[in-house]
């Protein structure tokens, strides 16, 4: 009998806007219910349906506690949530079956027993100094090779192996074709560790009804010792807080350069982690440019799929991809991206008048001078695409005294448009101009109204002052005097992160690194 699948809705809630459903508890109805969804809103556009029953909020199994307790996970969960649902007929066909909801892939009860979804099981030894903890077996009339003679206790038992489990394949080779002496020197060769794929005789027999070719693609992963990592982060300040590398010699994107106490560090990355997916998406076909692409696409949250060196060669020599373990761990549905659900109306800061609004849609012309430690900031971009902006602006430093801020978008170099040059020209008409540079700049929602409106980016926005209007460390102490208070010690502080060229994405010709 099928499996009963969950669905995995991701909703994302702006500012102003509610999720677009109400959380209901019903008399005579069980299970949390989705009800009165908004036409167009958040809910109904993911693919929510009146009546559907939360399983879990951000991972957490639902289905046993009270509405309030429910409805408070969601809050607590802030502006985004993840839901697992599953649709009305299906949660009461479950139920009436006592399946096991707890778990993704559960399938109905047998004699009031819950049963997992059968399949084959990847299996990953170390050698100890007794051995494996196993022999094989095989006899006629017998397809294949078995498992035989498992020690309690032992590697092979420790590993997921059972007696009379059938060996499909080793270190990502079938070897439903070879000899018992073949597969015994495949063994041998094999080292300190190996990896099986094996089939125990009921999984073997359902496949073989269903006309299904068993491979390591149909295996759990749940026996392997070391797991993928799925980092769930929301974006600060600074960023996600690393930087996403191609090694040279080394295939795949790379987590490098963690700051301290980032979102990222929190999410628990590790440096050198190989990156596998973002927000369900597999990444290892694309260019480092469709990654980086990938990652802002997700706006101020990103969910990433990472495995250390041990897991990655771990997977690498079953010859499957870690995706596995996603699509395990999230029931072979749509990926989650950790996101929301009730009508809860988030908090509306008031306002601005227009006229205000439209004073404020203005440049600035921030001239300075380069010290021995530059001018103080990073650009960024990426490279071979059009568009700069300012990161890691040093407070006190010779941008931060002009009137840089982070996120600010370079519209001119020395009086010189860049909005259709690629990051590597910008970064080499910044380091051409010497030891003085201007910069005409607009912070996002000041460069995104204009655009909207068709209105060029130039001083001449600046007004009658335009000519004047340039922020020097003298104008900013003018305007911004309380900003520069804190940031007048008797030496500048020096950069968090060391750089050479204090403009630069890219430390060399050998890798590329982008800031997230």
């Amino acid at each position: 009998m099928a499996g009963y699948k969950q669905k995995v809705i991701a909703l994302t809630r702006r500012q102003g806007q509610t999720f677009g459903f109400f959380l209901r508890a019903e008399y005579g109805e069980d299970g949390h219910l989705i009800r009165c969804l908004e036409m167009g809103g958040p809910a109904e556009l993911a693919g929510m349906k009146d009546g559907d029953r939360i399983l879990r909020v951000n991972g957490t199994f639902v289905d046993g506690l009270t509405h309030s307790e429910v409805v408070d996970l969601v809050r607590d969960s802030g502006a985004s949530v993840t839901f697992h649902i599953m649709d009305a007929a299906s949660y009461k066909k479950a139920t009436a079956e006592r399946v096991d909801l707890s778990d993704p892939q559960a399938r109905p009860a047998a004699n009031g027993v819950a049963r997992e979804t059968l399949k084959p099981k990847l299996c990953y030894l170390v050698k100890s100094s007794s051995g494996y903890g196993f022999s094989l077996r095989s006899a006629r009339g017998e397809q294949g090779l078995f498992m035989t003679e498992v020690t309690p206790g032992g590697v092979a038992e420790k590993a997921g192996v059972k007696a009379n489990d059938r060996l499909l394949e080793v270190n990502g080779e079938n070897t439903e074709g070879a000899t018992h002496e073949q597969v015994v020197e495949k063994i041998k060769a094999a080292g300190s560790s190996i990896m099986f794929l094996l089939v125990d005789e009921e999984t073997n027999r359902y496949y073989q009804n269903k006309r299904i070719k068993l491979g390591a693609g149909l295996a759990t992963v749940k026996h392997l010792p070391h797991k993928p990592r799925i980092a769930n982060m929301t974006k600060g300040s600074d960023g996600y807080g690393f930087f996403l590398r191609v090694e040279p010699n080394q295939t795949g994107h790379f987590i490098k350069g963690i700051d301290r106490g980032s979102p990222a560090e929190s999410a628990g990355l590790k440096d050198m982690d190989r990156l596998v997916a973002v927000n369900g998406q597999e990444v290892d076909d694309c260019t480092h440019d469709q990654v980086v692409d990938r990652v802002r696409q997700r706006g101020y949250k990103c969910c990433l799929l990472v495995v250390d060196k041990d897991t990655d060669k771990m997977y690498t020599m079953a010859g499957v991809s870690p995706m596995l373990f996603w699509e395990e761990m999230n029931g072979l549905t749509a990926p989650p991206s950790y996101t929301e659900a009730v009508h809860l109306p988030a908090p509306v800061r008031p306002s601005t008048p227009v006229k205000e609004r439209e004073e404020e849609l203005k440049p600035k012309l921030c001239k300075m001078e380069k010290t021995s430690a530059g001018y103080g900031f990073h650009l960024n971009g990426i490279q071979g695409v059009c568009g700069q902006y300012i990161k890691e602006v040093v407070k006190g430093g010779a941008a931060h005294r002009a009137g840089l801020e982070d996120d600010d978008i370079v519209v001119e170099v020395n009086g010189v448009n860049v909005e259709k040059s690629t990051h590597e020209e910008a970064v080499a008409m910044i380091r051409s101009s010497g030891s003085s540079l201007v910069l005409l700049v607009a912070t996002k929602s000041v460069y995104d109204q204009l655009k909207a409106k068709g209105v060029a980016i130039t001083p001449l926005l600046l007004g009658q002052t335009s000519s004047v209007q340039v922020h020097t460390p003298a104008t900013v102490q003018a305007s911004k005097e309380e900003r520069l208070e804190e940031a007048r010690p008797e030496t500048p502080p020096a950069p968090r992160r060391e750089r050479t060229p204090s403009v630069s994405s890219s430390s060399s010709h050998e890798s590329i690194d982008e800031r997230l």
